[in-house]
């Protein structure tokens, strides 16, 4: 009998963020295309006598550890799917900055979806783990499935894309987090009064991908809720501009934010920018990483 499972899962960084009008139901349609990177949260799953969340690693006290936690809510889900008791104890072990853009609640849920069913044994199939991904949030299944994609509707939707090679990034981590809806929000109060078309991928982005090219991905990226996150947290503007000088190719919010997120040509580019960002008094903490990565992964079985 498995005693325990450890699922590793990454981080993420929109490349390109199209927000659509806002929608009936609230929400709005994307075409978000999602890097994975090599920033990761373990998500360990046992055995126990209820459910139950634990967490450490960098602002392991900002994370929930209630049924708000997506971590629960996907243990939850797929114990109701499969009709038993979700009797496990959750440990995270966080590396993904909290509330910063790169889906580090999304991670773990995806992470613990994936544990939770293989120390259950319920073989639910690839399918059934999206379709829960996705009843958890829009950045859950690209958690789950890794590399990069195109995310259509909420961004749930996904289709794989073709990346040559290895981007390299540098994440320059806030204080403090934002709040998702009020960032898009923020984005809608921005744009009223104006026709907002329906989002599109930038075919120049999705060549640049393919090609491997970090200059003409420099040229297209983009993220609608740039203008949002910046006029909620006006000091980011300083962040995006300490990287910039320092050489980054490009420089954007991730996601949502606060995180910004600096494209740069390679490991010893990284560094240098990674460095400038450091002494820079305009951010939090300092990671690099590069990407594509696999999506969330089991590593041991115990």
């Amino acid at each position: 009998m498995t005693a325990s499972v450890t699922v590793s899962v990454p981080a993420k960084v929109n490349v390109q963020l199209a927000v659509g009008p806002l929608r009936p139901d609230g929400f709005h349609d994307l075409a978000n295309v999602f890097l994975a990177v090599g920033l990761h949260d373990r998500v360990t799953v046992r055995p126990a006598d209820e459910l139950r969340v634990t967490c450490t690693g960098p602002d392991a006290s900002q994370v929930p550890l209630d049924a708000t936690n997506l971590a629960a809510r996907a243990a939850l889900a797929l114990a109701a799917r499969y009709g038993r008791e979700a009797n496990v104890h959750l440990h995270i072990d966080k590396d993904i900055p909290v509330a910063g853009g790169m889906a580090g609640g999304s991670a773990d849920g995806a992470g613990a979806l994936l544990a939770c069913d293989a120390l259950w044994g319920t073989g639910a199939s690839r399918e059934e783990l999206l379709e829960i991904c996705a009843e958890l949030g829009s950045d859950v299944p690209f958690s789950l499935v890794g590399g990069a994609a195109l995310g259509r509707g909420r961004g749930e939707l996904l289709t794989p894309l073709d990346v040559r090679g290895a981007f390299h990034w540098v994440f320059a981590v806030a204080d403090g987090g934002l709040s998702t809806p009020a960032v898009y929000a923020e984005c809608d109060r921005l744009r009223e009064g104006t026709e907002v078309p329906a989002p599109e991928p930038s075919e120049a982005l999705l060549q640049a991908l393919r090609d491997g090219d970090a200059g003409a991905l420099a040229a297209a990226v983009g993220n609608d809720l740039q203008s949002a996150a910046v006029s909620l947290r006006p000091s980011l503007a300083a962040t995006l501009a300490a990287g910039t000088q320092a050489g980054a190719l490009a420089a954007m919010v991730s996601g949502s934010g606060p995180t910004t997120a600096f494209l740069v040509s390679g490991e010893a580019e990284a560094e240098k920018v990674a460095d400038a960002l450091r002494t820079s008094g305009t951010c939090r903490a300092v990671r690099v990483a590069s990407g594509p990565v696999p999506g969330a992964t089991v590593l041991a079985r115990r």
